[in-house]
């Protein structure tokens, strides 16, 4: 146990440092939610309201709304960069060095999986930090219910990009796959507007956003910032991630691979 916690802490502290060293890494992951939270909510802050409903005791503006959604944005983008970084590893060859290591394949990716949530952990506090200097700022019990709620999110996309990892044989193909999971997994949600607001539009999309695990993990963290649980959402967000985790250490498994370059037996 005390090797694989040594093994741990060396993996996450080199994701760490290497999101350090990778400045414009922190300013695009932040770009994207403050684009959103100082020009766009800014300018329909007083047209788009959002009527009374939990976790909301009040009727609040909509840039107080989307912020919620924000950080998730900030989570999914990173899962996918995390996952984009395994592809790069494994092309380079460093991700084969850190497989070959004396300890469980699932240990190591675990780890790994680990480590780019606490990257985007680190990265919501500080677009936290940037949205309180704007006057968008939560209970004091909020921020530390949130950090749980975080890693269990961040986990959950993490595995998800993981699993996309495991499928992806070229750097050049990632692009296209990012695109097709990120803008559908975030506009079809309540990250932007109410689910209730849009099943008044359209019954189908209401459908398919309530069934995204991504609304699930926005509401998650809506309710976690206000000091509250949502058992559901939070039960679906752990439900996603056991089974994405499952089929990421099955896409990474070396038998799979060889079993299928041997052919059926007797060839």
């Amino acid at each position: 146990m005390r090797r694989k916690m040594r093994a741990a802490r060396g993996v996450i502290a080199r994701e760490i440092l290497r999101f350090l060293q990778q400045r414009g890494r922190l300013l695009a992951a932040l770009v994207r939610p403050l684009v959103w939270l100082i020009v766009f909510a800014a300018g329909f802050r007083s047209i788009l309201g959002v009527a009374i409903q939990p976790p909301y005791a009040t009727y609040i503006t909509y840039d107080v709304y989307i912020a919620p959604g924000l950080i998730a944005m900030i989570q999914l983008f990173n899962g996918m960069q995390s996952s984009l970084s395994m592809v790069y590893d494994r092309e380079m060859g460093s991700m084969r060095v850190l497989l070959t290591a004396p300890q469980p394949r699932w240990f190591l990716l675990l780890a790994k999986l680990v480590a780019g949530t606490v990257v985007s952990v680190l990265q919501v506090l500080a677009f936290l930090a940037i949205a309180a200097a704007f006057g968008i700022t939560f209970p004091p019990v909020g921020y530390l219910l949130l950090l749980p709620v975080l890693m269990l999110t961040g986990l959950m996309l993490g595995a998800v990009g993981m699993f996309l990892s495991s499928t992806i044989r070229q750097l050049e193909n990632f692009a296209g796959v990012m695109n097709f999971v990120i803008f559908p997994a975030f506009f079809l949600s309540s990250a932007l507007y109410p689910l209730w607001r849009m099943r008044e539009t359209s019954e189908i999309l209401w459908r398919i956003s309530a069934a995204n695990p991504f609304t699930h993990a926005v509401e998650a963290i809506r309710f976690a910032i206000y000091g509250q649980v949502d058992a559901v959402a939070c039960g679906v967000v752990t439900g996603v991630l056991i089974l994405f985790l499952v089929l990421a250490l099955w896409g990474y498994d070396p038998s799979r691979g060889l079993r299928a370059r041997a052919g059926p037996a007797g060839d």
